[in-house]
């Protein structure tokens, strides 16, 4: 069975080696970068580049056109969502949806 000294001889190894490996592998990395940059012709510039914003739907949060309206009040509603408090009240009134219409 290894004793403690033995296996902090063995982590400091370790953790020498692993420092190896990741400075040869961030190296490659780097050598692979600079190959695709020359083969494609960018610079540093390029990659620090900004892309234009994805464009938003013009559309997107407009208001939309009312569809019903009381009268005698003024009240409206575009047709979307739940309906409104005064329609239903209307409708349980015994009015019909096409007595609002716009």
């Amino acid at each position: 069975m290894s004793n403690l000294k033995d296996l902090l001889a063995q982590k400091a190894d370790l953790e020498k080696r692993i420092e190896t490996v990741q400075k040869q592998a961030r190296s490659d990395a780097v050598a692979k970068v600079k190959e695709m940059m020359a083969e494609y012709g960018l610079s540093i510039a390029d990659l620090n580049a900004r892309e234009a914003p994805p464009k938003v739907s013009k559309s997107k949060g407009g208001k939309v056109p009312v569809k019903y309206r009381d009268a005698a009040t003024g009240d409206t509603w575009s047709g979307r969502g739940l309906q409104p408090k005064w329609l239903r009240a209307a409708l349980g009134a015994g009015r019909k949806l096409e007595d609002f219409k716009v």
